[in-house]
C-alpha cells in the first residue's frame, strides 16, 4: 500500500479528478484525496486517491490519464486495495465529434483480480461544450483479459478458468457543472461495459463528486463511488459502494 500511495501522491506529473481534454491548455493536473477514519471500539480506515492529468504532446493530440487507488481496513484487517488506470489518446478533441484510443489496467484485492487490462478505440461526442459546464458521451470497443487468483465463480460456466477473455463495448458518460457562481461544482463519470460474447458478463461504474472551492487551487470534495461486477468469486457480492470526504488539489483555476 505504501508504494502505491507514494506513486499516486508524489508523482502527479507522471500520472495522466476529472479534466476536460477539450481545453486548450497544454498541461492540466488534479489530485483528490478523500477518506474516512475511526478508532476506538471500532477501527475503520477508508482511503481513496485519484489523480487526473491531461497533456498536449502534439498540435492536435491530447493524452489524458486518470488513476485511482482505494484502500479499506477494518479492525486492522485489509478489506480492499484496488488500483484503476484509465488512459486515453484523443485526436482533435476541440471538435464536436472526435476519435480516441484507450488502454485500461486494474487490480482488485477483494475480488481476487491479479490484473485486468483492456485496449480499444472509439469516439466521443460533446453534447454540451463549455469551460465550466460540459457533457460528453463516448462509445468504444475493447479487448479484455482478466487474470483471477481463484477459479470458483458465481456462474459455474466460468469455473476452472483463471483467465477470462472477451470483447466488450462501452458506453461512457462524463460531465461537469458549475452552480451558484462556481460555489458548487458537480461532476459525474459513469460507464456501462457489457461483453459482446456473453450476456451474463458485464459491469458498470458510477462516480459522483461534489466540490466546494476553498481556494483557487483547492476544493473540499464529497465523493460517492458505486461499482457492479456481474462475474465474481463465489459467495462475493456483485456491488460495492464508497462514500468519502476530502480535498482536491489542482494546477489550474
Amino acid at each position: 500500500m505504501k508504494r502505491s500511495l507514494f506513486f499516486l501522491i508524489f508523482s502527479p506529473l507522471m500520472l495522466l479528478a476529472q479534466i476536460n481534454e477539450s481545453d486548450s491548455l497544454k498541461f492540466k493536473g488534479k489530485l483528490s484525496l478523500t477518506g474516512f477514519w475511526q478508532d476506538g471500539n471500532v477501527e475503520t480506515l477508508i482511503f481513496r486517491a485519484k489523480s487526473d492529468v491531461s497533456i498536449k504532446p502534439w498540435r492536435n493530440w491530447v493524452f489524458k490519464s486518470q488513476n485511482s487507488f482505494v484502500y479499506q481496513e477494518f479492525g486492522k484487517e485489509k478489506a480492499d486495495e484496488d488500483f484503476l488506470s484509465l488512459n486515453f489518446l484523443y485526436l482533435n478533441p476541440e471538435k464536436k465529434l472526435y476519435p480516441l484510443i484507450l488502454a485500461i489496467a486494474s487490480t482488485n484485492f477483494r475480488r481476487e483480480i491479479d490484473v485486468r487490462y483492456l485496449v480499444g478505440a472509439g469516439a466521443t461526442y460533446q453534447i454540451l461544450q463549455g469551460k465550466d459546464n460540459w457533457l460528453k458521451l463516448s462509445l468504444t470497443g475493447e479487448y479484455e483479459h482478466t487474470n483471477f487468483s481463484e477459479t470458483g465463480f458465481n456462474y459455474a460456466e466460468y469455473d476452472t478458468n483463471e483467465n477470462i477473455r472477451t470483447a466488450r463495448g462501452t458506453l461512457w458518460v462524463n460531465g461537469k457543472y458549475s452552480l451558484f457562481k462556481k460555489r458548487v461544482i458537480l461532476t459525474h463519470e459513469s460507464y456501462f461495459q457489457p461483453s459482446l460474447e456473453k450476456s451474463n458478463n458485464f459491469r458498470w461504474r458510477m462516480d459522483l463528486g461534489m466540490e466546494l472551492p476553498v481556494w483557487k487551487f483547492l476544493n473540499f470534495k464529497v465523493n460517492y463511488l458505486h461499482t457492479h461486477e456481474s462475474i465474481v468469486i463465489k459467495d462475493q457480492k456483485q456491488q460495492d459502494r464508497f462514500l468519502t470526504f476530502g480535498l482536491t488539489l489542482k494546477t489550474y483555476q
